[in-house]
């Protein structure tokens, strides 16, 4: 009998967070779960009163640490931005909290009200605390609480993050880091680049969307060996009991390498050991990138492999993990339109509508099926789909807060006219 796995995306955000989509609500959520392919989702945002009381009031208990809406279970969870100096520095280290149960949420929310936050405006509000602190104060709460550092290299809110960070886990929570079990990615970087770390060796590395809107979701997620149950998860964590991670490919994170965007300066790491961190055009300090971070941090050279089916591993049985492009972003370039255009959201549809979920359709459905079941653009769309499968695909990297560029075809390429299945009059 097949292993049971279950999928997660346990960073995201409500409407009540700043730059959020006003459609983040549970029944919009609990209708993307199923078309993103998502078993557990994180209830977002529970400091936030009024979406507190909405969670309250729309959430069933279903008697295992997690709540329930419309068949799509959720764990409560949030994030926080924790601000204090610790070791004569000023930090920013974004977090991730867990919790099991309602009545737990309602404690920390009035332990957090009585240390002076204000938790009425961003639901992902500033702490006046360091994050070992923080930690601290949940574990006195509820001692099932779970933390985990959020998109752990990005340069100001990661917690190595190479303007307000740290240098090590023990640096952040010298006593309390025998609780912390696992660190996110982030977007811009990926398993591989925690992997040369060997201070994370006995950590999860785990990764989850921080989806502002409602496509955004899944776009990284854990799949996590057994069945969901908050006590499961704070196990798997605890072991690394991880099937794999779905991940960006790391280059199209904002944070990826060195640069200066003003300037439209981008480094990679070779380029900042040679010449050094200041911006060559305007002699500025450039923002240090996540993969400068990892080579700073990194006391192993990048080894890893990957499988016939696309995950990539590490020599040491680490949970692997494999990289993908949205399937949206896969239409849109077959198509050459936009993502948002109705031709690519009606592709989009019909794929997980005739196939099964976003994930399904990424990962396991035969390309020749994807193809069949769009009128036009199918040949194309699988062709595209097989080479995300295999890695092969063309990214600019990101840098200073823009976005990488990925094509799944070389930009020249005339492969998309010549895979264009003939349309049926």
């Amino acid at each position: 009998m097949d292993t049971m796995t279950y999928s997660a995306d346990l960073h995201i955000h409500s409407a009540y967070a700043y730059a959020t989509s006003p459609s983040l609500n549970f029944e919009n959520l609990a209708h993307w779960a199923k078309i993103k392919g998502i078993d557990l989702l994180a209830s977002a945002d529970f400091t936030q009163p009024e979406w507190f009381a909405e969670s309250k009031a729309k959430l069933s208990e279903t008697g295992d640490g997690l709540y329930e809406y419309d068949g799509v279970k959720f764990v409560l969870g949030t994030e926080v931005n924790c601000t204090a100096r610790v070791g004569g520095r000023a930090r920013r280290v974004h977090i991730l909290i867990f919790a099991p149960s309602l009545d737990s949420v309602s404690r920390i929310n009035d332990a957090l009200k009585r240390r002076g936050a204000k938790l009425e405006g961003d639901g992902r509000p500033t702490l006046t605390m360091s994050p070992r602190d923080l930690l601290e104060m949940l574990l006195e709460i509820d001692q099932r609480c779970i933390m985990i550092p959020a998109h752990a290299w990005t340069p100001w809110f990661g917690i190595f993050g190479s303007k307000s960070g740290f240098d090590s886990l023990e640096e952040c929570f010298g006593d309390l880091t025998p609780h912390i079990h696992a660190i996110e990615t982030g977007l811009s970087s990926d398993p591989a680049m925690c992997w040369r770390v060997p201070e994370l060796d006995d950590v999860s590395i785990v990764s989850f969307s921080d989806a502002h809107s409602l496509p955004k979701l899944a776009r990284e997620l854990t799949v996590f060996n057994g069945v969901p149950s908050y006590d499961g998860l704070a196990e798997a964590l605890r072991t690394q009991d991880i099937a794999y991670t779905i991940e960006f490919f790391p280059e199209e994170g904002k944070y990826h390498h060195s640069g200066h965007r003003r300037c439209r300066v981008s480094l990679t790491t070779d380029e900042v050991n040679e010449y050094g961190i200041a911006c060559p055009m305007c002699k500025r300090p450039v923002t240090l990138g996540v993969m400068q971070r990892v080579e700073d941090l990194a006391q192993r050279a990048d080894d890893t492999r990957r499988d016939e089916d696309g995950l990539i591993h590490s020599d040491d049985g680490r949970p692997p993990f494999r990289s993908l492009v949205s399937l949206q972003e896969i239409l849109s370039e077959a198509m050459g339109v936009g993502v948002n255009t109705k031709r690519v959201q009606g592709a989009y549809m019909s794929l997980v509508e005739n196939l099964g979920s976003e994930l399904d359709v990424l990962l396991s459905i035969p390309s020749g099926e994807v193809a069949a079941t769009l009128p036009r653009f199918g040949g194309i769309v699988a062709d595209g789909l097989e080479r995300v499968r295999a890695g092969d695909i063309h990214v600019i990297p990101g840098f200073d807060g823009q976005y990488g560029t990925v094509r799944v075809w070389p930009e020249d390429s005339q492969t998309r006219t010549s895979h264009e299945t003939p349309r049926l009059l």
